[in-house]
C-alpha cells in the first residue's frame, strides 16, 4: 500500500474529524492564522522550487557550453 493510496482513501468524515481536533487544540481564533501561514509557506516551498530548477538548468547550460571545444567557443564568440 503506496502513500497515495492512502490519501486515496481519506472522506468527508476523516476531514471532518482532522477538523474537530485542530478547532479543540488552537481555538477557533488561532485556526485562520494558521492556514494564512500554512498558505504563505506553501508559496515560498514552491517559489523556491521553481528558482532552485531554474538555477540546476542554468548550471546544466554552463556546464555544456565550457565542455565544448576551444575552437567552437572562438567561433561562437566571433558570430
Amino acid at each position: 500500500m503506496g502513500i497515495l493510496a492512502i490519501f486515496q482513501s481519506i472522506g468527508l468524515p476523516e476531514i471532518v474529524l482532522v477538523l474537530a481536533v485542530l478547532l479543540l487544540l488552537f481555538g477557533a481564533r488561532k485556526l485562520p492564522e494558521l492556514a494564512k501561514s500554512l498558505g504563505r509557506s506553501t508559496k515560498e516551498f514552491k517559489s523556491g522550487m521553481r528558482d532552485g530548477a531554474a538555477e540546476d538548468e542554468e548550471e546544466d547550460r554552463q556546464g555544456e557550453a565550457s565542455t565544448e571545444s576551444p575552437a567552437a567557443e572562438k567561433q561562437a564568440r566571433s558570430e
